[in-house]
């Protein structure tokens, strides 16, 4: 098959969509398809380029300036460019795909691609990530806005076969998209387990003199999604305790929240924030990790499932039945908490801390979860399998 994958977000973007979109890109060319990514342009990154045996272009991008204000995001869209309605189009017409994988119901790379490929008939399937929910009042009423008036006109006129990733996801996407079982697929994330596979050589703490105390890794973007609150509000009960715990955030801050409110509470000097880093560098903070904090507000992404794949001890907040088929037990093989739950959080870090053995066998649960249920080669022949059905009706209806 010749697939066209679409996302605005793709290394060296760090970020769960833009990882999971070159993972499975990599994978389907390994699989003997022809690959073909379109994507945002993106901090000097080449404008055409070939890797893992597919090939690359960026097509020109407005990216939002940094405001200063309290939430920044990094976001870059390509509608406001002139010319690359035409650019892109060109760019799929010359490829002639059997199949589009979209990514990010909010992508507009994604809406672009997917206006070509409904005019011509093109099947196409799109993934939803990520899920614009928020604690916050007013980001919750804006994110809702934006969905109703938006994004949920737009997937209506691109109609794709969509892909949900857990049941939030699923429970999301019904409510504010209308989606449903005949026209969804229902697969896990994908996680790539060659990058774990090799003991890290880097010792973190020894480069960033953060010493043999607890250290929490938090590591992902600070974002109105996951704001890091639960974890600051939990460190009170923590340090009482624990008094040389260090929380250590991974990741560009683009909602500083947390750090007001970890001033307010005291406890501003028990976090670092370290900035984003190169992905093959992540393997070697999960290794200096005690315990790994990230998805506190509802949901696990990729960033705590490859944190669990390293067997480090990883504290999510979904429920039980979040992947459909997959049985998660709490205590047992994941270490679930209820979103924005700082009590919650708090008496699960201490547990792990009090007994390390405990955690361990956890950690070694929780790795072979992933191992056995999201490794990315799974993941992508499910993908695969569809696209090819996708195809093959498109094919029968011609």
């Amino acid at each position: 098959m010749r697939i066209a994958v679409v996302n605005n977000f793709f290394p060296p973007r760090v970020g769960g969509s833009a990882h999971m979109s070159a993972s499975l890109a990599k994978r389907y060319a390994a699989a003997g398809n022809d690959v073909l990514v379109i994507t945002a342009a993106y901090q000097g990154a080449p404008k055409v380029s070939e890797q893992d045996g597919y090939r690359i272009i960026r097509v020109p991008a407005f990216t939002v300036p940094k405001t200063g204000l309290p939430i920044d995001f990094d976001l870059s869209f390509t509608t406001m460019v002139p010319g690359n309605r035409r650019r892109v189009f060109r760019l799929l017409h010359e490829f002639q795909p059997d199949a589009l994988h979209l990514h990010g119901q909010f992508s507009d790379l994604s809406w672009l691609a997917g206006r070509y490929a409904r005019s011509r008939g093109v099947p196409r399937l799109l993934t939803i990530h990520p899920l614009l929910v928020s604690g916050n009042r007013f980001y919750s009423a804006m994110f809702r806005l934006l969905d109703a008036l938006i994004v949920k006109p737009v997937l209506k006129r691109l109609n794709p076969r969509y892909v949900i990733l857990d049941k939030i996801g699923m429970d999301y996407c019904a409510r504010r998209y209308g989606t449903s079982e005949q026209n969804s697929e229902y697969f896990p994330i994908a996680v790539d387990t060659e990058q774990f596979a090799r003991q890290p050589v880097r010792d973190i703490r020894v480069e960033q003199a953060i010493g043999d105390g607890p250290l929490i890794v938090s590591l992902g973007h600070v974002i109105p999604l996951r704001n890091r609150l639960p974890l600051v509000e939990a460190m009170p009960a923590i340090l009482a305790k624990y008094p040389r715990t260090l929380v250590l955030i991974v990741g560009k801050v683009y909602h500083a929240a947390f750090a007001e409110r970890a001033e307010e509470l005291g406890v501003r000097h028990a976090f670092l924030v370290r900035g984003a880093v190169p992905k093959s560098d992540v393997p070697a903070y999960f290794a200096a990790a005690d315990i790994v904090a990230h998805d506190l507000n509802g949901g696990c992404g990729m960033a705590s499932l490859e944190a669990m794949l390293s067997g480090t001890p990883t504290i999510v907040s979904v429920g039980e039945d979040n992947y459909p088929g997959i049985e998660l037990r709490n205590g047992e093989n994941v270490l679930l908490v209820p979103p924005d739950d700082p009590g919650a959080v708090a008496a699960t870090v201490l547990d792990l801390l009090d007994d390390p053995m405990r955690a361990t066998e956890i950690a070694l649960r929780q790795s072979e979860l992933v191992r056995r249920n999201f490794a990315l080669d799974m993941v992508a022949d499910e993908h695969l399998r569809t696209l090819e059905k996708l195809v093959a009706a498109d094919v029968l209806r011609r």
